[in-house]
């Protein structure tokens, strides 16, 4: 109920709920002993909880006892604690009801300094690689001052805690007053401390001097073709695939953000990127140079751009896959929807869903041009095959991943298949997300990975293997220390106590900086994969490695309908998909085109005998020639590039717009003239 994520946390958040009972009655007994000792777990209990954000911390805030509250009541109860000790008639009992009265008086202005604070230095838009240098944005104050302040500030009252339970203790009741004063003096301090970063030279400009000088910049930039995304943190795999794309682009790309919690999940890239929030702010933004805009996913926020008529919309999403998100009616309101090929245009045809033939450009799949094409081998001595299922959607559709019914059937084959296979276990980002019982899965799945793992580690074959590899692994792992401390370097993310307005200002291109970075992240990929053996099962989450970098590291796949399998089909390799909704072999390639040369598996797994076998021996793989035929029908000829072909479709898309808006220039130049009347009806 409490939604906790771990033993310690659980154990933490019934001593808090506990715990202020335990005060209130020491209070009344009295006992001073037992009272510090419940007040001190309830301080520490509280002190955990928030280092983990925790939910239950969340839910308390909900019902009316967040942390002021919980803290005033402790505060209360100490004042209680004296008056049944019979300090009813003391000065020392007056004297702490003045001081945290005056202490608790004192949490107004410090919220309200932090606050604005805060809001000042939130600018009206987050940018990278855009010169910001006209604009005074001063550093952001230490960490110290701004992090969880209203925790720090609150628990200055500890002194005074600490000060009048030894008065109690001890009858002496300067330890009291000591502490009080303490606590005040700290209170004011703190104060004092925030007041000079509210000075206007210590403060950014105000918004509109922000919006203004975005404003300059772009027309001094003049943009022609930007990519437009919206969405969670969890889905900025979709805008990050792109990022390449955009930086071999011609013209002046520019990657439009709507949510700030996309930018820090944002790949490395030199293209101009800017987020804008707001809708209203967006809108009034100098755009008039654009004339083509790439929609990576169908979200209500495309309509902010979409209403704007001097730029061509397309959208080309995140993935070329069978799924219905694919044939999205929405599509219908973009001028151009781009497929990889022809299957994308079949697809739309079969699906009636209002979008024309003419309005489908067929421009390849620029993103997978780091896969490497199959050599008809296992790259090494045990082949590997990588399991990737999607997610699990967003209905409680059987086919929308293997995971629930045949994921753990999968990984077990492939676990206990006769000759030995290295598994590589890949899950989508998503995957738990809506359904907890596909994150119970994953969990399951990952469990039996590890037992794998650690039960070949034991056999002697391959502490044999380890053995021989142990140099080269350590150097390996050495290796990725330092490269993972050079990026972090490059980043900027070694330096502490930047905010979001500071890196703003300080992002600023530099070509140097990013071939540096992109060398540096192949050296950590292949380093990655030399700092354990090539028999070691392995789960791999999170954004590093990629997918496709898994894709190189495999000889074979399972997945479900998705954009990964189309994705994968590039490599040439063998694949299995999952019929999950059981549809029946015949059928289940009738309605998806990506599953025509694929392992078809049902439920139960039983035919991954047949994927092992071509991975294994190229001989006896008889589809590798309708893969190679899919290949070209899913993503489109070899040659032109996919890059070239993305890039002649925006120049033709821009000449479109061009022409648009000069017959629109052109028409209202023109005399205004009465609807069906010509000049000598006029006369």
């Amino acid at each position: 109920m409490a939604r906790v994520g771990s033993g310690p946390e659980l154990a933490a958040a019934v001593l808090l709920v506990l715990g202020f009972p335990c005060v209130m009655l020491a209070a009344i007994i009295p006992s001073v002993w037992f009272f510090a000792a419940a007040a001190a777990v309830t301080y520490l209990a509280d002190t955990y909880l928030h280092q983990k954000s925790s939910y239950l911390v969340n839910r308390l805030a909900k019902v009316r006892a967040g942390l002021s509250i919980r803290f005033l009541v402790r505060q209360l109860l100490l004042v209680l604690l004296l008056a049944r000790m019979g300090y009813a008639e003391e000065p020392l009992f007056y004297v702490t009801v003045a001081c945290l009265l005056g202490f608790y008086g004192l949490q107004a202005p410090h919220g309200a300094m932090v606050t604005l604070l805060r809001l000042r230095r939130r600018l009206p838009v987050v940018t990278r690689n855009i010169d910001l240098s006209h604009l005074r944005i001063p550093d952001a104050p230490r960490p110290g001052l701004i992090n969880r302040s209203a925790e720090k500030m609150l628990h200055l009252d500890v002194f005074s805690f600490v000060g009048v339970l030894i008065a109690l203790l001890t009858d002496v009741n300067l330890f009291a007053y000591a502490g009080l004063a303490l606590t005040l003096a700290l209170a004011i301090g703190y104060l004092a401390v925030l007041l000079p970063k509210l000075r206007p030279a210590a403060l950014p400009v105000s918004q509109q001097k922000v919006l203004d000088g975005v404003d300059t910049w772009l027309r001094e930039y003049r943009p022609t073709v930007l990519l437009y995304f919206s969405g969670s943190k969890d889905s900025a795999y979709q805008v990050n695939m792109w990022l390449e794309t955009m930086a071999q682009l011609g013209g002046r790309p520019l990657i439009l953000l709507r949510e700030r919690n996309i930018v820090p999940q944002l790949g490395n890239t030199s293209v101009p990127v800017l987020c804008v929030p707001g809708g209203v702010h967006l809108m009034n933004l100098d755009l008039s140079s654009v004339r083509v805009a790439l929609y990576a996913a169908n979200v209500g926020k495309n309509i902010h751009l979409l209403r704007v008529p001097t730029m061509k919309h397309v959208f080309i999403g995140h993935g070329d896959s069978d799924k219905l998100a694919s044939v999205n009616p929405f599509s219908k309101a973009y001028d151009e929807v781009w497929t990889a090929g022809r299957a994308g245009r079949d697809r739309y045809a079969l699906a009636d869903v209002g979008v024309r033939g003419e309005d489908i450009v067929e421009v390849g799949r620029p993103q997978l041009a780091p896969i490497k094409t199959w050599t008809g081998r296992p790259l090494h001595p045990v082949p590997t095959v990588l399991y990737a299922p999607t997610w699990e959607g967003w209905d409680d559709n059987p086919g929308n991943t293997s995971l629930l019914l045949a994921g753990e059937n999968i990984v077990r084959r492939l676990l206990t298949a006769a000759d030995p296979v290295r598994v590589i276990y890949k899950p989508h980002p998503f995957t738990g997300t809506r359904d907890p019982r596909a994150k119970a899965v994953h969990l399951r799945i990952t469990a039996m990975i590890e037992q794998a793992a650690a039960e070949r580690a034991r056999e002697p074959r391959w502490v044999q293997e380890a053995t021989a590899h142990a140099g080269a692994q350590a150097a390996a792992r050495a290796e990725l220390q330092r490269i993972e401390a050079r990026l972090a370097e490059l980043s900027g993310s070694t330096r502490t106590g930047r905010d979001e307005a500071e890196e703003s200002r300080d992002s600023v291109a530099d070509p140097v900086r990013e071939a540096e970075t992109a060398k540096l992240k192949e050296e950590w990929n292949a380093a990655y994969w030399r700092s354990f053996g090539w028999w070691e099962h392995k789960t791999v989450t999170g954004p590093e490695p990629r997918l496709y970098d898994c894709f190189n590291e495999s000889d074979g796949m399972v997945s479900d309908i998705s954009s990964v399998v189309s994705d994968f089909i590039a490599s040439g390799k063998p694949y299995a998909v999952t019929d999950s909704a059981a549809l029946g072999e015949a059928e289940f390639k009738r309605q998806n085109t990506a599953v025509r040369a694929a392992v078809i598996l049902s439920n139960s797994a039983a035919e991954l005998d047949e994927l092992l076998t071509a991975v294994t021996d190229r001989a006896a793989d008889p589809r590798a020639e309708a893969r190679a035929e899919l290949k070209e029908y899913l993503l489109g000829p070899d040659e032109p590039t996919s890059i070239e072909q993305f890039e002649a479709a925006v120049q033709t898309l821009t000449a479109k717009a061009e022409a648009r808006n000069a017959g629109v220039q052109q028409r209202l130049a023109e005399p205004e003239q009465a609807p069906g009347l010509d000049d000598s009806a006029v006369a």
